[in-house]
C-alpha cells in the first residue's frame, strides 16, 4: 500500500495499526507508547471535513524502539521518510500544555495509545501558525 494521495481517514487507521504491531514485536507487550495526533492527522481522526494530509505530525512518548517501528513500517509500507513527525514542535503553534487537551482517541494492539488534541487547541494552533499556503486557514 502507497500512499500516492496523502493519507487518509481509512488509511490512517491502517498505518497505526501497523505501527502499533511493530512496536509491540520489537518493544514487547508490557510497555506501552503514546502518539498525540495534532494538525491534518487530528483533522481526519475527529472530523469529516478534510479528505487528506500529507504526513502526520504527532507528540511521541515511548522508548528509542518507537523510531526504528517508525521507519521499519514505513519501508515495508512505501510510505515517505517523516511520515510520522514532531517536525511541529519547532513551530510557533507549539506548547508543552498540548497533552493536557489532548483526548482519547483509539489503542492499538494493546500497547499504542492515540490521543488527538481537542478542537479548541487545534483551532489555536492553526491561528498561531497561520500559514497561507497550508490548509490552516480553510481548517479554521
Amino acid at each position: 500500500m502507497f500512499v500516492e494521495k496523502g493519507f487518509t481517514k481509512e488509511n490512517l487507521d491502517y498505518y497505526l495499526k501497523e505501527l502499533a504491531k511493530e512496536f509491540r514485536k520489537r518493544n514487547g507487550k508490557n510497555t506501552s507508547a503514546e502518539i498525540v495526533l495534532v494538525g491534518g492527522a487530528a483533522i481526519l481522526a475527529n472530523y469529516g471535513f478534510r479528505e487528506m494530509t500529507y504526513d502526520i505530525d504527532a507528540v511521541i512518548t515511548a522508548s528509542s524502539a518507537m523510531k526504528e517501528a517508525v521507519n521499519t513500517v514505513g519501508d515495508r509500507l512505501g510510505l515517505p521518510n517523516g511520515w510520522l513527525n514532531a517536525d511541529f514542535k519547532n513551530t510557533s503553534s507549539y506548547s508543552p500544555k498540548l497533552l493536557q487537551y489532548s483526548k482519547y482517541y483509539r489503542t492499538y494492539s494493546n500497547v499504542l495509545n492515540i490521543r488527538t488534541i481537542s478542537s479548541e487547541y487545534l483551532i489555536a494552533m492553526k491561528l498561531m501558525s497561520g500559514r497561507r499556503y497550508k490548509k490552516d486557514l480553510s481548517d479554521i
